[in-house]
């Protein structure tokens, strides 16, 4: 992956994206408020509600999913590439808060904090810089895996997408959301899907998976108080037979 995210702009916006409050992430009376939460909606919106053993958040980026996962799962590991990232994540876990800055416009920035979520269990989650294309045996599997907005990042998605199968049990579920912007900073364009995203992962996951549900799921990341990035993920659920 880029060293983007490692920056600290990438950090401070991802802690907005993750934990920030919806006034504070859109400060627009008039604006695309079904986007936000994103991180939240991903886990209970689409992945089932009971409880389970084992969950892995990959590409968990500042852990916002990893947490909430933990309110349904009695062990939750969340991975991710970057080294600042997960820093982030663990400084919210082990002191409760972290302070950021947001951009208004500029050099202008708004001093925030990230807060610990209420109503989770920061005591079952472990979180990990990892590679999401070279995982380790040693994880054993899982009842949940959330994977968002991962695959179109990745160099090589596939090496990912084929180990997805020994990560589950049997009858455990798979999410995978994904904006389907696929670019030459992250994939080669050789390694891209030759028609849309869905068939692709279709093709590649029907070997193993059962497609259970399909959902559009917009998200909305702010750069500054009058730009924002919004996207529709195309979200998944998968079984695993």
């Amino acid at each position: 992956m880029s060293n983007l995210y490692e920056t600290q702009r990438l950090v401070d916006e991802y802690l907005l994206f993750h934990y920030g409050q919806d006034h504070e992430i859109l400060p627009w009376e008039n604006g695309p408020v079904s986007a936000l939460r994103f991180p939240v909606r991903t886990v209970t919106g689409l992945l089932p509600a009971g409880p389970v053993a084992r969950a892995l958040d990959i590409g968990c980026a500042v852990g916002r999913s990893s947490f909430e996962l933990s309110k349904t799962s009695q062990e939750v590991i969340g991975i991710d590439y970057s080294h600042a990232f997960i820093h982030a994540a663990q400084a919210i876990q082990t002191q409760g808060r972290l302070p950021y800055q947001i951009t208004r416009e500029g050099h202008t920035t708004e001093p925030l904090t990230a807060h610990l979520p209420e109503d989770i269990h920061a005591g079952r989650v472990t979180f990990q810089q990892g590679d999401a294309m070279d995982l380790p045996a040693t994880l054993g599997t899982f009842d949940l895996v959330h994977a968002a907005n991962l695959v179109c990042r990745l160099t090589e998605p596939l090496r990912f997408l084929t180990r997805l199968p020994s990560l589950l049990g049997s009858g455990g579920h798979l999410l995978l959301t994904t904006p389907c912007t696929w670019l030459a900073d992250f994939t080669p364009p050789d390694r891209w899907p030759t028609g849309s995203t869905l068939d692709w992962l279709m093709e590649t996951l029907a070997p193993d998976f059962t497609l259970v549900q399909q959902k559009d799921l917009p998200f909305l990341i702010r750069e500054h108080a009058r730009k924002f990035q919004w996207s529709v993920a195309l979200g998944t659920v998968w079984q695993r037979r």
